[in-house]
Parts: structure tokens; C-alpha cells; sequence
């Protein structure tokens, strides 16, 4: 019977740990659908902001901002804004994007380039700590709504740095919310501006800049950059919400095949004593 009770054991802590994922589960069900919308609302403003970016790229202003010039020579130092969850329980959400990003600057480091990250949640930080990589900004406990004010700060030192020439390219690395059951790691060129794609974007056209092309730029493209980063991190949230409810389904469903087959082993264990000792009576008698 200590076989037995070894395995009554197991039974109620697998069904313990099987009443948490599940609860988990629920939990990120009910936050998808509103991360969904969160970040269904603000798709229209970053599309019209890349078409206006679009336009002005394929202007020729007398004025050419500096986010919008690749800069001369050899790419001698790159950047990084990593956006990541600050929990885990989500499978392989944060691991698979910074399999990426480490592939990408094992490819910069091959041709002697220097990097620098600047990460947006606590997983990417403990992550990237334990690499040499230079870690510029963190900040992390964005929530469940998000505000851009808490992103500004760390993506000013990295426009800063690319205005001062001391990083030549600058990378956002986020995961895209597809559906339910896919997101997918994407590493995108933030600096500078790459051409935009968007098919309303075909006539060569400028605008008429008021009170200067100087300062209306540079209002509206640090604007941009910002907009790109808040669009990433909501897509990362409703990604993370995702994967955790798959993760936590998966985990509750092989919880309850486990508990299946220790029920059924302890099945096998009770029986197994009770016809010993069945046994046992019967040769007692027998000898009498």
C-alpha cells in the first residue's frame, strides 16, 4: 500500500497544479479580447503615420531630416529595441524573438559592429544581462494598457545616439499578434527610415511646411519612431496573452492525461494488493 499512497500523492499535486494553469488560462482569455482591441485601435494611427513618413521620404524637401539619411561609411555600431513580456508561463513567445535578435547580432559582431539594447520588459532585460551585450535603457511593468509616456524616455537615448552618429542603424525586435494560436518574432529597421511598402504611397508629392520643414519634421518623425514602439509593445501584449492561454491550455490538458495514468496505476497497485491479500487468507485457512 506505500506504493499506493506514493501515488494518492502525486494525484492531488498534479490536480493542485492543474487547477492553477487552468486558472491561468481563464485569466488571459478574458484579457486577449481586450488587448486585441487596444491594439486594433491605434493600427489606424500608425498607418496613417507610416503613409505620411512615406510621402515625405520620396519628397525632396531642401531640408533632409537626420533620421531619414543612412549615414556615411562602414556600420561601425547598431541598436536595438527589444520589446519582451515582464512574466513568463507564455511557451516559447520571448526565447523564439531572442533567438532571433542574438542570430542578427552574431551577424553585425561577425563584421566587428558594436551593439547596444534597449529593452522594453523585464524578461528581455534578465536575459540580455547575461550576455555582453551593452544594455543603454530598460524599462519594464507597462500593465495591461500601456501608455506611451512610459516608453519615451528609452527611446529618446537611442534617437539621441543615432542623431549624435555614435549608432548607425537601430533594429526594433517585437512579436506580431497574427491570430490566436499564431505570433510571429519580427526584427524590423526603425533608423534610418526604411522606404515604406504601402501601395497608397505611388505619386512623388511634398507638403507645404509650417512654420519650418526643420522643426515640423522632426516633431513628427520622433512622433513616429515613438508610435512604432507603442504599436510593437501592444502587439507583444496581445501576443503574450495568446501564447499564455495556448501554453496553459496544453499544460491543463497533459495535467489531466497525467492524472488519468496515475489513476490508472494506482487502480493497478490497489488491486494487485488486495489480491495478495486475498491470497495470504486463503493459504492461512488452508494450512488450518
Amino acid at each position: 500500500m506505500a506504493g499506493s499512497k506514493e501515488i494518492t500523492g502525486k494525484i492531488k499535486s498534479i490536480e493542485n497544479t492543474r487547477k492553477v494553469t487552468s486558472a491561468l488560462e481563464m485569466v488571459s482569455a478574458s484579457k486577449i479580447r481586450k488587448s486585441q482591441n487596444l491594439m486594433s485601435a491605434t493600427r489606424p494611427y500608425a498607418r496613417m503615420m507610416r503613409r505620411i513618413v512615406g510621402h515625405l521620404g520620396k519628397a525632396n524637401p531642401e531640408f533632409r531630416h537626420p533620421f531619414t539619411v543612412e549615414h556615411t561609411g562602414e556600420v561601425k555600431k547598431v541598436g536595438y529595441i527589444v520589446v519582451s513580456t515582464d512574466r513568463g508561463l507564455c511557451g516559447g513567445l520571448n526565447i523564439n524573438l531572442f533567438k532571433k535578435v542574438l542570430a542578427d547580432i552574431g551577424q553585425w559582431r561577425a563584421r566587428e559592429a558594436d551593439v547596444s539594447l534597449v529593452t522594453l520588459g523585464k524578461k528581455a532585460s534578465s536575459f540580455f544581462k547575461n550576455i555582453r551585450v551593452e544594455i543603454v535603457a530598460h524599462a519594464s511593468g507597462f500593465g495591461e494598457k500601456p501608455q506611451i509616456e512610459d516608453l519615451i524616455g528609452s527611446i529618446k537615448i537611442m534617437l539621441d545616439k543615432y542623431r549624435e552618429q555614435e549608432i548607425d542603424q537601430v533594429f526594433i525586435a517585437y512579436n506580431d499578434f497574427i491570430n490566436t494560436m499564431a505570433q510571429q518574432p519580427v526584427l524590423e529597421q526603425l533608423l534610418p527610415l526604411p522606404p515604406t511598402e504601402d501601395e497608397e504611397v505611388r505619386d512623388i508629392w511634398d507638403y507645404i511646411y509650417e512654420p519650418d520643414a526643420e522643426t515640423l519634421l522632426d516633431t513628427v518623425l520622433v512622433r513616429y519612431i515613438e508610435a512604432l514602439v507603442y504599436q510593437a509593445v501592444l502587439e507583444n501584449l496581445a501576443s503574450e496573452h495568446a501564447a499564455r492561454m495556448v501554453a496553459m491550455k496544453s499544460a491543463t490538458d497533459n495535467a489531466s492525461e497525467l492524472i488519468d495514468d496515475l489513476t490508472l496505476a494506482y487502480n493497478k497497485a490497489r488491486q494487485a494488493a488486495i489480491t495478495q491479500e486475498i491470497s495470504e487468507i486463503v493459504s492461512g485457512a488452508a494450512a488450518v
